[in-house]
């Protein structure tokens, strides 16, 4: 396995800072989901006009950009989802990135069987344009899509090697109700890629729960690592520490290595 963070929790680190703490903490590999509190990664020069020279960088640091995290939702806006994923997946090819990460997005009330020929629709005809550029679109567990029986008849009906999963470990768990074993066992087929976070209930808000450091809550992340590892997972591990949208979080300099630490102890990474 190898591992990686996502921007969201180091937004004002620039591209130097980003390199020298990958490497200073252990990790192979960046998942880029913004850069210097742009979510839009195109709208830096640094992924656009220059983005030749930044995949170059990295790959001379050793450090892969093994998947790049959209905000394309492919149920809540398929047309903007289309837009969206045609330019990362060019963003992809020139990073060498396998995977780009979308969203199916929430309900908003509306039915489930319609929502899933929407994202069935939409990843369908997406699919094409991300294997003509040897990328796999990966649906994150997220949003109200974090139970098993909901993604399996998703992924199902879209039946295609170009469209796969994000296993975000704290959702099933948290909102959906199930055990890692369980998770894998329905869905392990399609999981590509893993996002990992850690949280525990809050005190102040009964059935609400607050983010926390890796290895401080009450996430089974030690029997997450131990399904993946039994089911011979040779992906990724991803940090996913989303200090935009919870500013709480302590910083990246303690979180980042924290993670490494945690992945250490369950003999994941050699000293």
């Amino acid at each position: 396995m190898k591992f990686s963070f996502t921007t969201l929790g180091c937004l004002d680190w620039d591209l130097d800072t980003i390199l020298r703490r990958a490497r200073e903490y252990g990790y192979h590999g960046v998942d880029f989901r913004g850069y210097l509190g742009e979510l839009d990664l195109w709208n830096r020069s640094e992924f656009g006009v220059d983005r030749k020279i930044t995949a170059a960088r990295f790959a001379d640091a050793g450090i892969e950009v093994p998947c790049f995290s959209s905000s394309a939702a492919v149920f809540a806006n398929p047309a903007e989802a289309e837009t969206e994923v045609r330019v990362y997946v060019e963003l992809c090819s020139v990073f060498r990135s396998p995977f780009l990460r979308v969203f199916a997005g929430r309900l908003q009330g509306g039915a489930l069987a319609e929502a899933q020929r929407v994202a069935a629709d939409t990843l369908r005809r997406l699919a094409p344009v991300a294997a003509d550029h040897g990328v796999t679109l990966l649906v994150e567990t997220h949003d109200d899509w974090v139970r098993s029986d909901v993604l399996r008849r998703l992924m199902e009906a879209v039946d295609s090697p170009a469209v796969g999963m994000v296993w975000d470990v704290h959702h099933p768990y948290r909102f959906g109700g199930e055990a890692p074993d369980f998770t894998w066992r329905e869905l392990g087929r399609w999981i590509r890629y893993t996002h990992w976070k850690d949280s525990k209930p809050d005190p102040q808000k009964p059935g609400r729960v607050i983010g926390c450091l890796p290895g401080d809550g009450n996430l089974p992340l030690r029997q997450t690592f131990d399904v993946l590892k039994s089911g011979g997972y040779d992906g990724y591990l991803a940090l996913e520490w989303e200090r935009k949208w919870q500013p709480y979080l302590a910083p990246p300099e303690i979180a980042f290595p924290r993670f490494m630490d945690v992945m250490r102890s369950f003999g994941a990474v050699s000293p």
